[in-house]
Formats: structure tokens, sequence, C-alpha cells
């Protein structure tokens, strides 16, 4: 599979190679469709990535978090109902910031093909005002992931990359590529005004959040995943 130059792969197959060409080292997530096959396709990588299923996900953020204070890719996967549950720690991480490069996966059901309710998870990337991709099939699923861990550690923030049911289980061609080796030190240097959110320290977090925020906007619009596409 690694040697091919093209892959027949689903949308959460195409994520967790994103992930893994991206370099990331840590995944975690809690299981549910339509999200369960991208932690399971990672898997595959074991000898370089390590995978595990949390207790909820709340614990699967908080997994991506320790790793990415360390300077280490990580990645939380989840469906949509699962986000409520992880959103206490990912409100207070778009403050605190990332170091090594942090991507929320979240795959939404429009339909409710297996799920108690329907949620559009795009309003949590606005509540939590962080940045979110989109991918539209399998190949951009791939990149795109790709592009968030980039973007992630350029600006520090975590990013979403949200998928749904038929993404995620629609298969479409996909071009593989290498994996990404970081040479950086992975160590968690103390610092409590940069990771320790009490009120004194968090409302100096907010400040540069809203700054990062106002350059995310200034970003997305020159960056090529950001795409108007027309036919008319």
């Amino acid at each position: 599979m690694r040697n091919r130059t093209e892959l027949l792969l689903s949308g959460n197959e195409a994520i967790a190679r994103g992930a893994y060409e991206a370099g990331v080292t840590i995944a975690a997530g809690y299981p549910g469709t339509p999200s369960s096959e991208i932690l399971e396709s990672l898997a595959q990588y074991d000898n370089e990535v390590y995978c595990e299923w949390a207790p909820n996900e709340k614990v699967a953020m908080e997994v991506a978090i320790g790793a990415s204070w360390v300077g280490a890719r990580s990645m939380a996967t989840m469906k949509h109902v699962g986000l409520n549950v992880a959103a206490d720690p990912l409100m207070t991480l778009s403050y605190v910031g990332t170091k090594g490069g942090l991507v929320v996966v979240v795959a939404d059901d429009p339909g409710m093909y297996s799920s108690q309710n329907e949620q559009d998870s795009r309003n949590y990337a606005r509540f939590a005002k962080i940045p979110m991709f989109e991918p539209s099939d399998s190949q951009e699923a791939k990149d795109f992931i790709i592009a968030a861990f980039e973007l992630s550690e350029k600006f520090n923030t975590p990013v979403i990359l949200r998928s749904s049911t038929r993404i995620s289980h629609g298969k479409s061609v996909v071009k593989p590529g290498k994996r990404k080796v970081s040479s950086k030190k992975i160590e968690f240097l103390k610092n409590p005004p940069k990771y320790v959110a009490v009120p004194s320290y968090a409302r100096k977090m907010r400040e540069r959040m809203e700054k990062r925020l106002a350059q995310l906007r200034l970003y997305v619009n020159k960056c090529s995943q950001n795409q108007i596409i027309s036919k008319g």
C-alpha cells in the first residue's frame, strides 16, 4: 500500500493516510460511526504512530493536548455528538494554544444514519474561534489534514477537520505521499503563564487568541484550500 502511486480510499482511510504523512505520532479517539475507521486505519502504522481508544472523547482530546504540548503532532477523532463531550478542554485549548500540531477530526452525520441527532460541527469552530477544514472527497481529506497540521503549528492553534457520513464512507482515488519526519525535540517546558488557564493568565491568553484570529482571517483569504468553484 505504501509504495503505490494511486490508492482507492474512503474518506476515513484518506484522513488516516494524511495524518500519517503529516508526521502525526499520537492519535486518540472514541469510536462512533461515521468516524471509527479513522483510528482503525491509522493503527496499521503502529510502529510509527501510537493509537489508543480513549474512555471518552474528552479523554481523547486531553491525550492529544498533552502530546501537542511536548511538541509532538497529535490528533483526536470522534463523531459529532462526541465533540459535545470534548468541548470543555477544546474551549480552553483555544486560549492556551498548541506547540506541536493538533487536529481534531470530527465526523458529522447528516440524516442520522447512525446517530441520535444531527449537529453541524462548523458551529463549534466559530464557537471556539479556531479554523476548520472541510474536504469534499478522499483526496482533499488527505491533503487537508496535512495542511491542517501545518496551519496548527504556524498559528499555534488547534484545528478542526470536519467530515460527514458520505465523505467518510465514500471512496475515491488518492495519490499517496511520503511521511514527514520531524526533527523537533520532544520535551515539556514548564511555563505557567503559557499553559495554566487561571483567570490572571487567561485574560492575556484571550488577547493573544483574538489577535491570532484576526491573522487567521487574513490568511484564509489567500490559502490554496479556500476556493470558490463555479460552473457559471
